[in-house]
């Protein structure tokens, strides 16, 4: 069973995402919470594998407590709940650590997919969702695109090809068919490229490329 971890300041909410991720059959929710300093205490005490939690609420926030959740030694695996019109603030989340985002009204069969996702340790990475929100960010912070294509020279031109790919949400083995590769040796060069930019996961590596402006 996979064990998550709900935040959210509307119990509501709470309700509703339990009712749909205990229906899935592989899925326990642990616990709940109803802001960012309840989060922080509940996942030391209850160590879910996975936490499915709002961006904006009273007290402390999504963005605070991500912050002190992903500092802490084996830190649960984060999804934040967002809208569109909160874009920089999940950018930020993404940054930090988390593994991914999805909007509220995820249908209930993609929800359960998502977390089944992060906890088998894969980033979540919606082409049609995730791109929107991190291409965004190249256009504004030119200062920033420069850095991220400095720290991505050090790639070799096999290892470029790979991130960019991974960037457009591509799976370990899609990325393969693409490179003509197989999937375990599409999996070591992820593992080399995170390694050598001193990412923790795909979404950061994700971040990186759309900094640049090469997604």
């Amino acid at each position: 069973m996979i064990r998550v971890l709900v935040v959210d300041d509307e119990e509501l909410v709470r309700s509703g995402l339990r009712l749909i991720l205990e229906a899935a059959g592989d899925i326990v929710i642990v616990g709940e919470a109803r802001d960012g300093a309840e989060a922080v205490s509940a996942a030391r005490r209850l160590r879910p594998e996975v936490v499915l939690m709002d961006v904006r609420m009273p007290g402390t926030d999504g963005l605070t407590a991500a912050a002190r959740l992903l500092s802490q030694q084996d830190a649960p695996k984060l999804i934040m709940l967002t809208t569109f019109d909160l874009d920089e603030y999940v950018h930020e989340a993404l940054r930090l650590g988390a593994v991914g985002f999805l909007l509220k009204d995820t249908p209930p069969r993609e929800l359960a997919a998502a977390v089944r996702t992060v906890a088998g340790g894969q980033a979540m990475l919606s082409p049609s969702v995730t791109k929107r929100l991190l291409a965004s960010y190249a256009d504004r912070a030119p200062s920033r695109a420069e850095t991220a294509r400095r720290q991505l020279a050090a790639l070799t031109g096999r290892e470029e090809d790979v991130i960019r790919a991974l960037a457009r949400g591509l799976s370990n083995a899609e990325i393969g068919r693409e490179l003509r590769l197989t999937e375990a040796t599409v999996k070591a060069h992820v593992s080399r490229v995170l390694a050598k930019l001193g990412l923790a996961n795909r979404v950061q590596a994700a971040i990186l490329v759309h900094d640049a402006d090469l997604g």
